[in-house]
């Protein structure tokens, strides 16, 4: 029997988080996973290397590198130095340089540095974005910016993955090619490419951004501004309006079992897939199921939106979408019912999973959602077809699924 063919859409700490769960099975179950990163990032590490050297932003590319490393210690030791961030001089922070764990804020540190017990895997399992409420939010570069070139340090607040892809980047000519050589040197267990060879921007129309005027829609620009943004996001949209698709990007999606979407930032990491015109019609004319694995906290983007809205708002960037499954922690939906609705007008079913960690901070657990994934990749797996009209399965009702 063939393997399962997996692409993950996403960017930051929720592509990754995503990635490190898809790890925990993929053995078990021949997983070939692609993660389709987005390329609108403009804060922190990445966006000072976009800015200054016109590169495409490697922030999410890195995390998600960082997250399908190999399991050897070269590897997980390699992981764990493109995630290293460096620090602010001790002279001007008090303190060594302690890498990541000292620059950084929440889930940007290391492979192991912010793994619980029986959770020691390689970066793939321990890297950035599980931790706190931005584990299921955009990229972990943004909060770089203090203390860098303001400093008159260079390399403050830079990632060693960042440089090291920068540099492949302009060496090699071209961003798939220096991925893929980076992820021969962590010894990816999967694939990882940008959803553009080209970096695009993110800006969105939002009413009451000023606390001023409630009323007043304003439009907002860069990923970063718009991931933090007050008020309630009205619209979202790229520019240039129709960037190219990554060609390779493209052909995974055509070729895959599954696509998966989230959990990210809604409108800075999931929904930008699906505004590239040629990769939203790849998403459209796949023959592969579709799973959306929804956020476990409100972030600022999208603090108006319930978890229907979330879903509701794919459809609304791509009518054409059909869905098969929706994932959702059972603890982050206080209320079924209109998740439910919701995803029966996407064409899916909800199923509901432990999929969090269990001390109460909105952190997906990377064995729980491993789990969780497992049994759903694997049920359909066995019904022996991927026709979408066969896809109106029983819910997995195994292992806290239901």
């Amino acid at each position: 029997m063939t393997g399962i063919r997996v692409v993950a859409f996403g960017g930051g700490h929720g592509l990754a988080a995503s990635l490190r769960a898809l790890r925990r099975c993929m053995s078990r179950l021949d997983l070939d996973v692609t993660a389709v990163v987005t390329v609108g990032d403009d804060g922190g590490s990445s966006g000072r290397l976009r800015a200054e050297r016109g590169a495409l932003p490697p922030g999410d590319l890195r995390q998600a590198l960082a997250a399908l490393a190999g399991d050897d210690p070269i590897s997980r030791r390699t992981a764990e130095l493109l995630q290293h961030r460096f620090a602010v001089a001790a002279a001007d922070s008090g303190t060594a340089d302690h890498g990541a764990a000292a620059d950084s804020g929440p889930g940007d540190q290391g492979a192991g540095a912010d793994s619980g017990p029986g959770d020691q895997g390689a970066g793939a399992d321990s890297g950035p974005g599980d931790q706190g409420a931005a584990a299921d939010s955009g990229t972990g570069d943004h909060r770089a910016n203090a203390g860098c070139a303001a400093d008159g340090d260079p390399l403050a607040g830079h990632t060693v993955g960042n440089l090291m892809l920068c540099g492949l980047m302009e060496l090699m000519g071209d961003p798939v090619a220096a991925l893929d050589h980076l992820a021969v040197l962590v010894r990816a267990q999967g694939r990882v490419l940008p959803m553009s060879r080209h970096p695009v921007a993110i800006e969105a129309d939002v009413r009451g951004h000023d606390p001023t005027r409630p009323d007043a829609v304003v439009t907002v620009r860069g990923q970063h501004n718009v991931a933090v943004t007050p008020g309630q996001v009205q619209s979202v949209r790229l520019r240039p309006a129709t960037p190219l698709a990554c060609a390779e990007a493209v052909a995974a999606v055509t070729a895959a079992d599954w696509l998966i979407f989230g959990p990210g930032s809604w409108y800075t990491s999931v929904i930008p897939h699906l505004l590239v015109p040629e990769l939203a019609r790849a998403i459209v004319a796949s023959p592969a199921r579709r799973l959306v694995t929804l956020n476990l906290a409100v972030e600022p983007e999208t603090e108006q939106l319930s978890l229907a809205d979330h879903l509701a708002a794919l459809s609304w960037y791509l009518p054409e979408l059909r869905v098969d499954a929706v994932l959702a922690d059972v603890n982050a939906v206080d209320d079924p019912e209109p998740v439910r609705r919701t995803a029966e007008s996407l064409g899916a079913r909800l199923v509901l999973a432990p999929v969090a960690v269990g001390d109460g901070t909105a952190r997906h657990d990377p064995a729980a959602l491993g789990d969780a994934l497992e049994r759903l990749l694997g049920a359909a797996r066995f019904t022996g077809t991927n026709d979408r009209h066969d896809h109106d399965a029983e819910p997995v009702t195994r292992g806290g699924l239901r």
